[in-house]
């Protein structure tokens, strides 16, 4: 035997998966004979299935190195009784799964059109954000993915998800979106139904989803607008008001001039606030006989010429009835 053909069967006597990447989730071994002497390692966030002949003979979960011939084929179901002495080497399969889980972004492909009163075709809508899965049931694994392809990962989950999780947006949102110009405010109600709906799918290929996230969700132009616009008006109370705000947030802005643009707000909120004074003396005037006369007492002053009254029922100068 020569020193390629030494150092090659050295090689195959190791079982691990020591490349492990964050976004793997299983990496099958199958490509040599394990032989006498042969050693198994797991890594942290690693489980190591053994197969034979295409069925589960043993799961092994605590990390460490192991010697193949006294700590694991004493606890495999069929191989224990198999007296092959390591003379030849033993064709089985050892499938490495990573424990750890998975963060998937998402995002909307298209465009969702929310039916909305008043909007012939619907509001247009994206959505972004993230959710995580794991494996959960190593029998439907092997039996849908890891019987058929070598390796998965997380960009094949996102591949698998990304064809419904626009129809189930759609359907939650519409079920659970009491507002469709705020579905933030529901966001965490709609999470909820769409990771029910993603885990019955995951789960046909024995994966998992731990948590689905909304993270942002982007209206048109248009709407944003008129949502900011909504927010102001009910801060400032009236329209006179968020007019002048209007006005003073265009200072600044290109063919604007700031100092004159401040003054004339000056001016035109000292105006709104005199005039605010006099109507307020009116309607003090105003309101002064009629309060005299549910009172049974004469104003102080002739409402109609402002001779002071005196006490009088009548006005010396002008002969107003003051009671």
């Amino acid at each position: 035997m020569g020193l390629f053909d030494k150092i090659k069967g050295q090689l195959a006597n190791v079982v691990e998966w020591n490349d492990m990447a964050d976004d793997a989730i299983f990496y099958k071994w199958n490509n040599e004979e394990i032989k006498k002497g042969s050693k198994l390692i797991i890594r942290p966030a690693q489980d190591a299935i053994f197969l034979y002949q295409g069925r589960i003979e043993g799961i092994f979960t605590d990390e460490g190195e192991y010697n193949i011939e006294s700590d694991i084929i004493p606890f495999l179901s069929t191989l224990k009784g198999f007296k092959f002495g390591f003379d030849t080497g033993l064709r089985a399969e050892v499938l490495f799964v990573n424990t750890r889980e998975f963060e998937v972004t998402w995002g909307t492909k298209n465009a969702l059109n929310l039916p909305v009163q008043g909007l012939p075709g619907g509001m247009p809508i994206r959505a972004f954000g993230l959710y995580t899965c794991k494996v959960g049931d190593y029998t439907v694994l092997i039996d849908k993915v890891a019987g058929i392809q070598k390796n998965y990962n997380a960009d094949d989950i996102k591949s698998r998800l990304s064809a419904i999780t626009d129809q189930l947006l759609m359907k939650w949102i519409v079920k659970e979106g009491k507002d469709m110009f705020n579905i933030q405010a529901n966001a965490y109600e709609i999470s909820q139904g769409i990771q029910e709906d993603i885990n019955k799918e995951l789960s046909k290929i024995g994966m998992e989803c731990t948590s689905f996230q909304i993270q942002s969700v982007s209206y048109p132009d248009s709407v944003r607008e008129m949502q900011e616009k909504a927010a102001g008006q009910s801060m400032v109370g009236d329209l006179n008001a968020y007019s002048t705000i209007g006005m003073v947030d265009s200072m600044g802005k290109p063919g604007s001039s700031a100092n004159g643009a401040a003054q004339m707000a000056q001016m035109m909120m000292g105006m709104q606030m005199g005039q605010q004074m006099v109507n307020n003396m009116n309607n003090a005037q105003q309101a002064a006989p009629a309060q005299a006369a549910a009172a049974g007492t004469a104003p102080k002053f002739c409402p109609n010429c402002g001779t002071p009254t005196n006490g009088a029922k009548f006005c010396s100068e002008c002969g107003t009835k003051l009671v």
